[in-house]
């Protein structure tokens, strides 16, 4: 009998990935748990809560007699996640730090190193997600260097492996898996792909691991911890004060401390306003950020929106939006959204429109539009741009009802003939 499979597994110390490494042992591979540092808490005030994480997952590795690592990519994410952050903010978009941490920092840097650094012939990771390939196959794979062109050769990658949603539909991490790509999927195992939550947490429990149980599910963006976002981020970017202006009739309601600290639909706190007012959109050349008096006013929905360049996972593009140009699939720009059918147009530079079948709420540029087929993630697209919003559109036909055609027929390509 031939030795035993290396499997490198991301180590969190939190449930996930203790049970994603139990699962890996039991199945008779050797196993090695690594840890990865990816803020450094000596940067901020804040409580961080790395040291006892990197504990746990020690303690997790020691209980399954499987030797642990610990790896620091504080230096890459400064780089490559944290920068491109504040430079989003600073744009006025409001970018997804968790997308990008997994497409620069596990799903690359970590991936070289469990192959190349620890020799593993695979890495694992506790993501709730499946892959079109089983365990033996990723075993199979070679690492292919990516290519020179803008678009993959279609006939380079004969497999390509997809990304699909895992059992548990409530707790699925594709959303967040929808930048990595094809060369870290293929050699990457999802030990959790057919379980759900609760069936982890028993897992977890039966194999005494009530230490990573007793802890709180980690929501929102590691490095800010407890605090609030806008004490956060005015600790790296300097206030840059506006106004507070009305969309429906221009008044100034109040001061904010920089469009940055805010994100569209969000409740603006205005200091000496009873009613509450939110956010609708900013204006980073005046500093204005628009508000409107109710949660749902016509002013924060739209139904088009512009990516940059699409990311797909598998395919690039897909053989049909390669054929027409289009394609009919489903969007969502949060995680745990509820999809919403969409037509795609293919645009020659990579990126898409999207058009959406009913208008959303508070659409932001800056957050990834990601893309399903069935159970399947096509993959993703930053949006950089938002088509007219209900509120824009219903004045158009007050003002000039005689120009409505004209005017559906500019602000939608979809419905263009030429």
């Amino acid at each position: 009998m031939g030795l035993a499979r290396h499997v490198v597994c991301a180590m969190s110390g939190g449930v996930d990935s203790s049970v994603a490494a139990l699962l890996l042992k039991r199945r008779g591979y050797s196993v090695t748990g690594v840890f990865m540092k990816n803020w450094d808490s000596l940067d901020e005030r804040g409580v961080c809560s790395t040291e006892k994480d990197c504990e746990d997952a020690y303690r997790v590795c020691q209980a399954l007699d499987i030797p642990f690592h610990q790896v620091s990519y504080v230096k890459e994410y400064w780089n490559e996640v944290f920068s491109n952050l504040l430079r989003e903010y600073e744009k006025g978009r409001t970018p997804n730090p968790d997308i990008l941490c997994n497409k620069h920092i596990k799903f690359n840097h970590f991936h070289k190193y469990a192959i190349h650094t620890l020799g593993a012939d695979a890495m694992a990771t506790g993501h709730y997600a499946r892959t079109s390939q089983e365990d033996e196959e990723v075993f199979q794979q070679q690492h292919t260097a990516p290519p020179p062109t803008l678009f993959r050769n279609r006939f380079e990658v004969r497999n390509p492996v997809r990304l699909h949603k895992g059992a548990d539909l409530l707790k699925d991490q594709t959303f967040f898996l929808s930048q990595i790509s094809q060369d870290a999927l293929r050699q990457t195992m999802f030990p959790l792909a057919g379980l759900t939550k609760d069936f982890v947490k028993k897992m977890a429990a039966e194999a005494g691991f009530h230490h990573v149980l007793k802890k709180k599910e980690s929501m929102g963006i590691c490095f800010i911890g407890e605090r609030h976002f806008e004490e956060f981020i005015l600790e790296y970017l300097e206030p840059k004060p506006g106004n507070f202006v009305s969309i429906e009739d221009g008044t100034v309601m109040g001061k904010h401390k920089g469009w940055f600290t805010l994100t569209l639909g969000q409740r603006a706190r205005i200091g000496g306003q009873r009613d509450a007012w939110f956010v609708v959109d900013k204006d980073v050349t005046t500093g204005d950020v628009f508000v409107a008096p109710t949660t749902n006013h016509p002013a924060l929905f739209r139904d088009m929106l512009r990516t940059d360049r699409f990311h797909w996972v598998a395919i690039d593009p897909p053989p049909e939006l390669a054929r027409v140009h289009m394609m009919e699939c489903h969007f969502r720009f949060i995680h745990q959204m509820p999809l919403v059918p969409c037509t795609v147009t293919l645009n020659m530079d990579g990126s898409l429109w999207i058009c959406l079948s009913k208008p959303i709420r508070a659409l932001t540029p800056g957050q990834f539009a990601v893309l399903y087929k069935g159970d399947e993630c096509l993959g993703s697209g930053k949006i950089m741009q938002l088509g007219p919003t209900e509120y824009t559109l219903q004045k158009s036909r007050r003002l000039h009802p005689e120009n409505l055609p004209w005017a559906e027929n500019i602000l939608n390509p979809f419905l263009r003939t030429d």
